[in-house]
Order: C-alpha cells, then sequence, then structure tokens
C-alpha cells in the first residue's frame, strides 16, 4: 500500500500535530477497518497518540460533467468546485469556497452556511460499499448517518452563478478569527449558540497556554502559536464541563479529535448514555 509523509503542524487548519506516515486509499478497500480516513483536517485536532490514518489518493481528486449531472471526486478540494462551478456558471455552489475541506468530508459532515447545505442538490454518493441514494442518507445539521468512506458524489446541475451570493457569504464570514484553528469547536445546541455559551461562563480569550477560544468568536478554540494538543483537549473539556453545569447542556464536539485516549472516552461517554 502507498503511504504519505505528513506534517500535521503544517497540513493541518489548526497548526497542532506531529510527522506521520498516512497510507493512501485507491481501489483496494479490504483494510478499511484498521485505518481512520481523513480529509485536509481543517475541522481536525490530531492527537499525540492517533490512530492508523488513511487518505484518499489522488485518483479521486475530479470534477466532470456527465448527462447534465455533476460529479466530483470526494478528494477535490472546495476551492476547485467553487472556481469549476463559476467557470462553468454553475449556481448553488457559491457558498463552497467559503467551506475549507475537500468533497467527501463536505458532504459527510453535510456541511454548510445557513440553509445552504452540501446536501441540498446531491442526488447520490458513490462509497466503497456501492451507490447510496440521497433518499437512503438520513441529514441533519452537521450531520449524515454515513458509515463507509465517500469517493464521489453526484449532484444535479443548475446554471446561473450568482456572484451576489458570493458576497453574501463573504459578509457571513467576517467575523471568524484567521488565527489557526478548526472552525467551530462545538455544534450549536438547539435554541442557541455555543459561542454565546462559551462567552457567557468566562471562557472567551482566556489563555491555557498558546490555545484560547477566540475574543473574536468564542466558538473558534485558535493556535495563537506553538499550541499544544493538551491545552487544546483541556479548554474543550473545560468548556463542556462549564456549560454543563451552568446550563444543563452539553456542547458536542463539532471538530474531530483524532487521538485514541479522547476518542475512547468519547466512546465511554456514548455507550453510557
Amino acid at each position: 500500500m502507498k503511504t504519505k509523509t505528513i506534517n500535521f503542524k503544517n497540513y493541518s487548519s489548526f497548526k497542532i500535530g506531529e510527522e506521520l506516515e498516512v497510507a493512501l486509499l485507491e481501489d483496494d478497500f479490504s483494510c478499511l477497518d484498521d485505518y481512520y480516513l481523513i480529509g485536509s483536517c481543517n475541522n481536525t485536532l490530531v492527537g499525540t497518540n492517533p490512530p492508523k490514518l488513511m487518505m484518499l489518493s489522488k485518483m479521486y481528486d475530479y470534477i466532470k460533467i456527465e448527462d447534465n449531472l455533476l460529479k466530483i471526486g470526494a478528494a477535490t478540494p472546495s476551492g476547485k468546485i467553487a472556481s469549476f462551478c463559476k467557470k462553468h456558471n454553475i449556481a448553488n455552489f457559491e457558498f463552497v469556497s467559503h467551506l475549507p475541506g475537500k468533497l467527501g468530508g463536505l458532504v459527510f459532515m453535510n456541511a454548510g452556511l445557513k440553509e445552504f447545505e452540501i446536501s441540498n442538490h446531491l442526488i447520490s454518493i458513490k462509497t466503497t460499499r456501492g451507490i447510496k441514494m440521497k433518499k437512503d442518507i438520513s441529514f441533519g445539521y452537521r450531520f449524515t448517518d454515513i458509515r463507509e468512506p465517500i469517493l464521489e458524489a453526484t449532484f444535479e446541475i443548475v446554471y446561473g452563478f450568482d456572484k451576489e451570493k458570493v458576497s453574501m457569504f463573504k459578509k457571513m464570514r467576517e467575523n471568524q478569527p484567521s488565527t489557526p484553528s478548526a472552525g467551530s469547536c462545538f455544534k450549536n445546541p438547539q435554541g442557541d449558540y455555543a459561542g454565546r455559551l462559551i462567552e457567557a461562563v468566562g471562557l472567551k480569550g482566556v489563555l491555557k497556554g498558546n490555545m484560547c477560544f477566540s475574543k473574536e468568536h468564542a466558538n473558534f478554540l485558535v493556535n495563537n502559536g506553538k499550541g499544544k494538543f493538551d491545552d487544546a483537549i483541556y479548554l474543550i473539556k473545560e468548556a463542556q464541563k462549564r456549560v454543563f453545569f451552568e446550563f444543563g447542556i452539553w456542547l458536542e464536539c463539532e471538530i474531530v479529535v483524532l487521538d485514541k485516549r479522547f476518542m475512547s472516552e468519547e466512546s465511554s461517554l456514548i455507550k453510557r448514555n
């Protein structure tokens, strides 16, 4: 199996992690159970004890139009998708340029901005187990029930790229910090905002080492330079503990934490509940 050496301190948007060998998934799906599949790590915190990692190879980085349908490989970066749609006057993907990541990850977490979600115009996906139609997939707020690696997604095509939407989405992102982070740390609980809750319990701007919940947007856990995994985890747990004690709300992580110790704790919590 082919592998690729990745320094996660440079590769991940958090700028945290070590240099690791990552397996490349091509057309042999027999060893998937031994690995955790990653994308561009724009919503991922890689720890000091990560599971065995795998990523899609470049053979899944493509965009094509077939039978008036848009077919996109799961390893295709969001910026490439946005540029293709602009060039070919394709609508409904204007928001994608403001969602860093690759197509597979965007579909897996049903990424979006407000009511504009990647699933809105999805027709089907191709996974390592075959084709799944949209009607056979459950979608929710930053959620799907997809449990196998996505290789490709097919979308309906509507023509009419809207430059005004691009400006609107850009404005929606203006309050987000430019400091290295993994985007929103927690999902917004129903009827409330994670950022408001974090600020209410006094954690906005509080430093642990070089990590903190941003002064610009409290739901962004940011790395102010040479931030460490353990400090990031401390703040995540502290926010969950304080918000639960004060409001009775358990903040669910939107970022993915790849460390066997943390993953084991999360699994135990799910089983207990």
